[in-house]
Parts: structure tokens; sequence; C-alpha cells
């Protein structure tokens, strides 16, 4: 775990949204502040998206977006679309704190399963969800643009 003290709490306002812009650029590169910020407003209020960061003495360090769903297949599970620390924090136990965040908020909330898709080319992504965090591998995930 950190060794130094963090707080982990959900951003649920535009202002805290955009202060989270700066660390989860890191992962969504394609995206700029206002495109952003329209795709977080528009899943927060139609699929229940939710946003957690971790602060350090006020300073976000990791960030995390997540999902409640409900499907054939996993049943009620959380999906977690976006989890980044900062590329000056890493390997540091931040996002390990996190992901315990979103997993403990799915079992407080009734949703036994956590479930994520991971990029081919993030191989240390892939070793810190199945070492470290034990996920199984389960599937690929298939993307067509139509």
């Amino acid at each position: 775990m950190p060794q130094q003290s963090f707080e982990i709490r959900e951003l649920d306002k535009e202002h805290e949204w955009l202060e989270a812009f700066s660390v989860m650029k890191q992962l969504r590169t394609h995206l700029d502040e206002k495109s952003y910020l329209e795709l977080v407003k528009a899943a927060a209020k139609k699929d229940n998206y939710r946003m957690a960061a971790l602060f350090i003495n006020k300073n976000i360090i990791a960030v995390a977006g997540f999902m409640p769903m409900i499907t054939l297949y996993n049943g009620r599970f959380t999906w977690v679309c976006d989890l980044i620390t900062d590329n000056n924090y890493r390997s540091k136990g931040y996002g390990e704190a996190l992901l315990e965040y979103i997993q403990n908020w799915s079992k407080n909330n009734g949703y036994n399963i956590v479930s994520l898709s991971s990029g081919l080319k993030r191989i240390d992504a892939h070793r810190f969800y199945e070492k470290k965090m034990k996920y199984n591998k389960v599937s690929y995930v298939f993307l067509k643009e139509v």
C-alpha cells in the first residue's frame, strides 16, 4: 500500500471533473477538455458513470471512472471504464488503492463482480491486474466503428 497518506473520494461536480482532466488525459489522450467534460456529463446522467480520485495534499494523483451495470453474462457488476495514476506517481500503490475502493463500493452496493478491459499493448497494466490485483483474463473485447 502507499506510504504517503491519501484520501479517495467521488467526484460529482463539473469543477471536480475538470480538476481530474490533467490526470485522465494521460490515459484518454484523444480527448480535449471540452469533449471530455461533455462525455463525463452525458455518461453520468445516462449511465450512472461515477468518477473517483485519489488525493495527496489536495492534489489528484489517480483517477477512476466506473459504472454499475447489469448484463446476462455478469449479472450485477461494476465496469471500470478508466483507471490511471499520474505518470509521476506510478508503482507506489495508488492504482491498487483506487481499484480496491471500486471493489469495496461494488460489494457495498450489491455488485459482486468488477470487470474491465485493457488495451492489448498495455503489458504493464495487464501484469498489474493479473498478478497484483488477482483479476482473471476471461475474454477479448472486440470493437468495430460503424
